[in-house]
């Protein structure tokens, strides 16, 4: 859906998903879920985004193809990369993950959730494994401060995407590993590694390589959020780069090229079009790559989110400022 009528509907949905966030009235769709755990103390937090329970169909070990034999990709267009050692790297297009929102992969002998939530621009990549067990993740179709709620088949219990934890149910204040990985443009990946793989096309209805979301970025107000606005004068829909509980601006960044402090090297390079920008993805304008890095030059866990989702789920966070 065109991000206008979105908008449009948001204070419609917002009221009815608030009218109904009851867990009493979600029971009929998860009968399974234990709504007695969580760590929800109002549960007018949690709205519906539109979309129904798995109504955006996660992916499931999804095919993979050479990079040499990629054709549908544009120069500019993001991928996330993930490289982790002894494997074949692996790129996972924005395109795909847009409607997707989450790939169930198993990379050697890790498995994978590869994650992208739009309104939060915040796309995480987590070990499944949860105390001996393997987690497989789909898309609740709720929201909480605009970013996705996840659930894992195998409880039925709510995950926060942006946090990666647990919220509701069985696996409430449980913790997922996130594992590094970066968002990147496609020409980027493709040049350092052709030998690489490549997340295939679904096979799905959908437009890829169009964003629903247009001028999504350029919003002075996030969809379905009614939390506080960040500090320091920083646009809701500013990117910073969250390392832990710290955040960078991405402005900063650019304007630096590169930065150590807290213990990382954080560096920006051009070349990356934004997902959330033109109709089409590989069109979008600027926002670079970001690589975060440790003393010892080994990629470290980040994200590249909205400034009011940082805010929202770290507000003691530390602002990294000029």
């Amino acid at each position: 859906m065109p991000l206008k009528p979105l908008l449009a509907a948001a204070f419609l949905v917002a009221t009815a998903a608030a009218a109904a966030a009851n867990p009493s009235f979600w029971k009929s769709e998860w009968p399974d879920t234990d709504f007695g755990t969580t760590i929800i103390g109002d549960w007018t937090e949690i709205l519906s985004g539109g979309p129904p329970k798995d109504g955006i169909p996660a992916l499931d070990d999804p095919a993979f193809r050479p990079v040499a034999g990629e054709t549908r990709l544009a120069p500019r267009e993001p991928v996330i990369a993930v490289e982790l050692d002894g494997e074949t790297p692996r790129a996972y297009p924005i395109r795909y993950l847009t409607w997707h929102e989450i790939a169930n992969d198993v990379i050697g002998d890790v498995p994978v959730a590869v994650t992208f939530c739009p309104l939060c621009n915040s796309g995480p990549t987590f070990d499944r494994r949860v105390a001996g067990r393997v987690l497989s993740f789909g898309v609740s179709g709720k929201l909480r401060n605009s970013d996705m709620v996840m659930y894992d088949r195998e409880t039925e219990s709510w995950w926060q995407q942006a946090i990666g934890e647990g919220i509701v149910g069985e696996m409430t204040g449980v913790q997922l590993t996130q594992i590094p990985s970066w968002m990147e443009s496609w020409q980027e990946f493709a040049a350092r590694n052709p030998d690489g793989l490549v997340m295939d096309q679904p096979d799905w209805p959908r437009s890829y390589g169009r964003n629903p979301y247009v001028n999504y970025d350029s919003s002075r107000r996030p969809f379905l959020y009614n939390g506080e606005m960040p500090p320091h004068g920083i646009p809701a829909l500013a990117r910073v780069v969250r390392v832990g509980d710290r955040a960078w601006p991405l402005e900063r960044l650019a304007e630096a090229g590169e930065v150590t402090e807290a213990g990382v090297t954080i560096t920006w390079t051009e070349g990356q079009a934004s997902a959330l920008d033109t109709a089409e993805i590989g069109a979008g304008k600027e926002v670079g790559t970001i690589r975060v890095r440790d003393a010892a030059g080994a990629d470290v866990a980040h994200d590249v989110m909205f400034a009011f989702a940082f805010h929202a789920f770290w507000p003691d966070g530390t602002w990294m400022l000029e």
